[in-house]
């Protein structure tokens, strides 16, 4: 067993939980560790790298913080090493020194990776070229266009390819840091981690940014909002455009053109979110089979919830349910 090194790199105006997140995810797996493994190696050391001469800076809300060292005094071996979003690499102003810098040091890392709109230092430096990478939701189609050569997926928290990792935004990066513990050492330690930082639920990558909830929290008509609870109540029944827009007390055609202006997403496609995202809820907190889940989320078949859960989740539900049933008891 040997330490490995993460490297998180900030510079002025950095996404504070950019840093202080993922930072406490590998700090917590390496005391949890070392007290089941007592007389071990440490299993990461984890240092916060300043993107300029200075090891000072002050975070995005304010809060001044001190790096361990700057990027210019950094020549030690890298395992993983990890860009916080924020102004200075949104703007892309923190020069041309940290770029050949981070295209020298990350052509011998293992991995790399970024948190929130970190992934603009990544792009400037070459290394997302050809890659599918996320970033925050809001700033994905600048990245996009900024740079046409990288394959932006706006909906994921955090979306591995090879040996780069990107996420979304703030409390993304803790779950991209708990995926990197599992990869290392477990799931074990990694739900352990979970359980220790109090998290609600150490989240797959392929799970969208947005809840199918929240889509409808931030609408203005209230017939919309209200729908939520209803479409809850209901989802073994086929709901179709028509039976929603009756709900809603609105035409189908109304409906569906103020629904998909207001939630940026069609009534289908809302509906089969909060089946998965319901259907999650069942496989980790019960026992029930998958057929009867299937039928109480409104799949109809085990076949189509399967189908369904591989497009959205990345996995299908048996091996969901073997991966985090009673996580928030490990």
């Amino acid at each position: 067993m040997r330490t490995r090194r993460v490297v998180l790199l900030a510079a002025a105006g950095s996404e504070i939980l950019d840093l202080v997140g993922p930072f406490q995810v590998f700090a917590s797996a390496t005391r949890l560790y070392a007290e089941q493994q007592p007389g071990r190696p440490p299993i990461y050391h984890t240092e916060l790298v300043s993107l300029s001469r200075h090891t000072a800076f002050t975070t995005n809300c304010g809060l001044a913080m001190v790096a361990h060292r700057s990027f210019r005094d950094d020549t030690d071996a890298v395992d993983t090493l990890l860009v916080a979003g924020g102004e200075a690499v949104e703007t892309g102003t923190t020069g041309p020194a940290v770029v050949r810098w981070l295209q020298r040091v990350a052509a011998g890392t293992r991995r790399v990776g970024s948190v929130c709109t970190g992934a603009f230092l990544l792009a400037q430096a070459g290394l997302l070229d050809g890659h599918r990478v996320t970033t925050h939701w809001n700033w994905c189609e600048r990245l996009a266009s900024r740079h046409p050569r990288v394959t932006v997926e706006s909906d994921p928290i955090f979306v591995r390819d090879g040996d780069l990792y990107t996420s979304a935004g703030v409390t993304a990066g803790m779950d991209l840091a708990l995926a990197m513990v599992e990869e290392d050492h477990g799931s074990r330690l990694a739900l352990q981690v979970a359980r220790h930082l109090v998290l609600y639920l150490r989240r797959p990558g392929g799970q969208s940014q947005f809840s199918a909830a929240l889509a409808l929290q931030a609408v203005d008509r209230e017939p919309l909002r209200e729908l939520h609870s209803w479409v809850l109540d209901n989802l073994h029944r086929k709901l179709s455009v028509q039976r929603l827009a009756r709900h809603a007390a609105m035409s189908p055609r109304n409906f569906a053109r103020v629904f998909e202006r207001d939630t940026h997403t069609t009534p289908a496609k809302f509906v089969e979110r909060l089946r998965v995202e319901t259907a999650r809820r069942r496989l980790e907190e019960t026992r029930h089979t998958l057929k009867r889940i299937a039928y109480e989320c409104g799949f109809g078949s085990v076949g189509t919830l399967r189908a369904v859960f591989l497009k959205r989740v990345g996995i299908p539900p048996g091996q969901y349910r073997r991966h985090f049933h009673g996580s928030r008891r490990a």
